[in-house]
């Protein structure tokens, strides 16, 4: 039994015509299954913690959606018992299915979710914030500063809604971010790396860390991330100057970060402490974790069994 677990609203509404012709699909090939859609943020998490917890026999969860979507369902899971996760992409960035590679077709996405050649143990990753430590999974990347502003900023940009509609949501990232250059003050702040290598910046835009290469709609800011190395890749934008920072969202934006490696300042490790002067936002996978001054992140390494 497939248990789908579907965002409607994902990329404008495109989620909802989508799954229409997914369901299609099913019914015509005869494959059991059951649906579930979300209507709030908030809903994937708790369906897929309803369908494993508890449970000791296998379930596999299909996440249909954008990279939020997928996010929540990985946040939700309990891993009381063997559970795969597939995912079909249907939001306007799809950092996870790029990284991926996945089919950008949706329809040849449910065909390998069928019919699956080969599963992988990825990593995934937690941040803890907040004074009674709140903690949450993620999938793709997490980060403080401009680049969670920018999240910030998405969720509740009625442009992203209306460019998403004609499959151009990569270009609200841009004009967010461009915006953001321009009225974001850097701040001082350190990165303590795997308890023991500590590093000071005083010039600090935004830290991302990365289980994979992209965030934001196809920015590629960790070349390096591999999702089953039991690594974070973490990277530092610094400078004293917002023209610098926007050549390098540019070159990250065409995937020449590796030309440009005086732009940005990249480290691997386990996990990571980032302290900041002042509160600065915070996001994990594009969703909003308010603002906070310190964060911690560690890696789980190769607990998530997925289709790929």
């Amino acid at each position: 039994m497939y248990s789908f677990i579907v965002n409607p609203n994902a990329s404008g509404g495109r989620g909802e015509r989508i799954w229409r012709r997914l369901e299609k699909q099913l019914k015509h090939l005869g494959v059991p299954y059951e649906a579930f859609v979300t209507e709030k943020t908030g809903d994937a998490r708790r369906l897929a913690c309803d369908l494993t917890e508890h449970q000791r026999e296998p379930r596999i969860l299909i996440a249909v959606g954008g990279d939020g979507t997928v996010s929540e369902v990985l946040d939700g899971i309990s891993f009381c018992g063997p559970v795969t996760l597939g995912y079909i992409p249907t939001g306007s960035g799809n950092d996870l299915a790029r990284s991926l590679r996945l089919p950008k077709s949706p329809s040849r996405c449910l065909k390998k979710i069928l019919n699956p050649k080969y599963h992988k143990l990825l990593d995934y990753g937690v941040l803890s914030y907040g004074d009674h430590l709140t903690h949450r999974r993620f999938m793709v990347s997490t980060g403080i500063g401009m680049d969670a502003m920018v999240c910030q900023d998405i969720l509740h940009s009625k442009t992203k809604r209306g460019l998403s509609k004609v499959g151009l949501g990569k270009l609200s990232y841009m004009l967010v971010g461009a915006k953001r250059i321009l009225f974001t003050r850097p701040v001082k702040g350190y990165l303590v790396l795997d308890g023991a290598q500590k590093v000071e910046f005083n010039h600090i835009y935004f830290v991302a860390v990365h289980n994979h290469p992209y965030e934001g709609g196809g920015f590629r800011f960790a070349p390096g991330a591999d999702p089953g190395d039991g690594r974070l890749n973490v990277c530092v934008i610094h400078s004293a100057s917002r023209l610098r920072v926007l050549k390098l969202l540019i070159s990250a934006l065409f995937g020449m970060t590796k030309k440009k490696k005086n732009r940005i300042r990249c480290y691997t490790c386990q996990e990571v402490e980032i302290h900041m002067d002042q509160p600065m936002a915070v996001h994990a996978d594009g969703e909003d974790c308010l603002c906070q001054q310190d964060i911690h992140v560690r890696c789980i390494p190769q607990k998530l069994r997925m289709i790929v």
